[in-house]
């Protein structure tokens, strides 16, 4: 048994890839925060993405083509990236030939998903746009998760809160 080595985060090539293949999500996690202008370093690409059939099967076709497989988990554990396993999953942790990922489909804080994209706001990341978790979203799940590099975050977060309201 071999656990499959981490490719370094191609986080454009993700992003595309999720977009081109039309997978309805929301980016959540460091590269959120990063994108409202946290100073975090981060690793991987984290998303939440919408349960429906469609996009589910949408979703299982881009990790297919980005070769995904169970992050830290021997090679010869099967994994098949498709509609029907990714609706009975709540969080896979993934490794792909653009880096590592990260896709939840329930977060602890978090509002459901359709209130959650409703609340994101859109970044162009290079040509191409993205939806974000809000700054208060990424708050509520940081809280909830209470680990300390996210209480961390939820400090930095509300200050760019503060800063944005002239506070």
């Amino acid at each position: 048994m071999s656990i499959p080595k981490r490719a370094e985060l191609d986080l454009e090539r993700l992003l595309r890839a999720l977009v081109d293949g039309k997978v309805d999500f929301v980016v959540i996690g460091g590269i959120a925060a990063v994108l409202h202008g946290s100073a975090r370093a981060t690793f991987d690409l984290d998303i939440c993405f919408a349960n429906d059939a469609a996009n589910l099967d949408a979703l299982g076709r881009v990790l297919t083509g980005l070769g995904a497989r169970l992050r830290g988990v021997a090679e010869d554990v099967p994994f098949i990236a498709d509609g029907a396993t990714l609706k009975r999953v709540d969080v896979l942790t993934l490794t792909t030939i653009a880096g590592d990922l990260d896709v939840l489909r329930v977060l602890s804080g978090a509002p459901r998903y359709d209130v959650l994209r409703a609340h994101a706001d859109r970044f162009d990341v290079g040509g191409f746009e993205v939806r974000v978790a809000s700054v208060e979203d990424l708050i509520a799940m940081k809280t909830a998760a209470g680990r300390d590099k996210d209480l961390s975050d939820v400090a930095e977060l509300e200050a760019i809160l503060r800063l944005r309201s002239g506070d």
